[in-house]
């Protein structure tokens, strides 16, 4: 059974400083849906209020998983991702000085996972097979391209419902790029998840979306209903593609 996300009039900061002012979007059941927008806008915020990371001062949070609606706000980030979410963050936040398949097993704490830990981890080394290869090397010592792979692996050993995925393109050549955006198509297909995606490459991003959003200064100033309206729109035309 597909999940969804919804956030509605979400207000979040740290301290004295709001980086997100009534911020509402939605997910559906097994859409892509992209959060456009350029360094400092919000786009991680948004990303670690959904994982309880970052505590919001108002609005609601709730995701629906298996038929059953949740309400993230108050939960801690461990109660989150036992219910079925998980974050790929921006830059990775791998373990440097622990192995691939090390990093990979760190992946499934959550308890449901726990249980096909072995099916998982061979589901991630069939997804890319370079992981497997490397699978004793530590991962620090892997390029930027194969660390991306493994972050979006150990994302996936939890075996989530709905993915929450930040900046996939960041530090990564175009054609690396390219690819990355790619395999979050198939991860979403093979796997029948939910995503959320933080991006601000806008040509990649809008390949595999479904729909959209544009977030300026921490308030959605577009909302696309799909990749051809996100393609359009003159805010978007001008910001990044610069017609």
């Amino acid at each position: 059974m597909a999940s969804s996300l919804s956030v509605t009039g979400l207000n979040a900061g740290y301290g004295a400083v709001r980086v997100l002012e009534d911020v509402s979007l939605s997910v559906e059941p097994g859409q892509t849906v992209v959060l456009l927008g350029t360094n400092g806008n919000g786009k991680s915020t948004l990303m670690k209020c959904v994982m309880g990371i970052v505590p919001t001062t108002a609005g609601t949070i709730v995701a629906e998983i298996d038929g059953e609606r949740h309400d993230l706000v108050g939960r801690s980030t461990e109660a989150i991702v036992d219910l079925g979410i998980s974050l790929v963050p921006e830059g990775r936040r791998l373990f440097p000085k622990l192995t691939v398949e090390e990093n990979l097993l760190l992946g499934a704490f959550r308890p449901l996972a726990r249980t096909a830990i072995a099916q998982n981890l061979d589901s991630s080394y069939e997804t890319f097979p370079v992981l497997r290869e490397r699978r004793r090397q530590l991962a620090g010592s892997l390029s930027g391209g194969e660390q991306q792979m493994l972050a979006l692996a150990r994302a996936l050993m939890s075996a989530p419902k709905i993915l929450l995925i930040d900046e996939p393109s960041v530090g990564l050549a175009p054609v690396l790029v390219k690819r990355t955006i790619e395999k979050i198509k198939e991860l979403k297909d093979r796997y029948q998840l939910t995503v959320l995606m933080a991006e601000q490459n806008f040509i990649q991003a809008v390949r595999i979306a479904d729909r959209g959003y544009v977030i300026v200064h921490g308030k959605i100033a577009f909302e696309g209903g799909s990749a051809d309206e996100l393609n359009n729109n003159e805010l978007v035309r001008k910001f990044y593609l610069g017609l």
